[in-house]
């Protein structure tokens, strides 16, 4: 892969992965625009692969939550006296949260790395889940914050993760819909989408980049996949601080606006012949 390809990826990644608009469409297009084969080993092993990137900033920008969480969990496992404190339910509530996704990734890895890996799937994904995010935007309440939250929330919001399998979907836009129809105000949904793709996300890089290691080193090289995922963390840690500045004051539309832009655009150069789908 060329250097340069790789840098910019490793943009596309960090600017998409914590935006409901699908980093993993965005990566599927820009990598077909560039050349590549997207449903090839390699390709899709360097998007699951850089995603590590950005998701090691969301760790660092989330440090003292997640500690803080874990140490509540923790003291809340070993002392039942403890067990009243919030921190040992959000910890609850992560792991509850983060387990549907990892089922189904399992399960479904075949079509993941395969079929699903199409511009069409991309485009079905953008328009048809904008749909959801702006009625889940226009119905949700957003009268409850991250105190409020329970085992169920939890339980129901994993499950919507599932559908950011489908390329274009969006794991962000998955969760934030989701929370906003249980009634969550916007930044607690989109904090929640943070520490529930956290674990999910990282293993699913982490064992792309073990299984596919030969793969990467005899097709691609890890210089440009090292490369790729050090951008991805740094533009992901500043995605990362712009995105709850601006759910704070401003509704999801313009995200909604930009996924149906640019979902007609992918699909009319589909139909023009400019591209292929895989």
């Amino acid at each position: 892969m060329d250097w340069l390809h790789a840098i910019l990826l490793g943009i596309v990644e960090g600017i998409t992965e914590f935006l409901p608009i699908s980093s993993t469409g965005h990566l599927t297009i820009v990598e077909k625009l560039l050349g590549y084969q997207v449903d090839a080993p390699e390709i899709t092993a360097f998007t699951a692969v850089i995603q590590i990137g950005a998701i090691l900033a969301a760790v660092i920008y989330f440090w003292k939550d997640i500690v803080r969480l874990a140490a509540g969990w923790f003291r809340g496992v070993f002392d039942a006296t403890k067990r009243d404190d919030p921190d040992y339910r959000m910890g609850w509530n992560v792991i509850i949260g983060s387990m549907p996704i990892a089922f189904v990734g399992l399960a479904l890895q075949d079509a993941i790395e395969g079929p699903f890996r199409s511009l069409w799937v991309v485009v079905a994904g953008l328009i048809g889940w904008s749909a959801v995010l702006w009625w889940a935007d226009a119905r949700g309440t957003l009268d409850r914050g991250e105190d409020t939250v329970t085992w169920k929330d939890a339980l129901i919001i994993g499950s919507v993760q599932c559908f950011a399998l489908i390329p274009g979907v969006s794991r962000s836009g998955a969760t934030i819909s989701a929370a906003l129809l249980r009634g969550i105000d916007r930044v607690t949904a989109t904090r929640l989408s943070f520490f529930f793709g956290i674990p999910a996300l990282a293993a699913a890089g982490t064992l792309q980049a073990v299984t596919q290691a030969d793969e990467i080193s005899a097709s691609l090289g890890w210089g440009p996949v090292i490369a790729g995922t050090v951008v991805s963390f740094v533009v992901g840690y500043a995605s990362i601080a712009w995105l709850l500045r601006f759910v704070a004051s401003n509704t999801f539309t313009w995200f909604v606006v930009y996924r149906v832009v640019v979902g007609v655009v992918i699909a009319v150069l589909l139909l023009a012949g400019v591209v292929t789908a895989v």
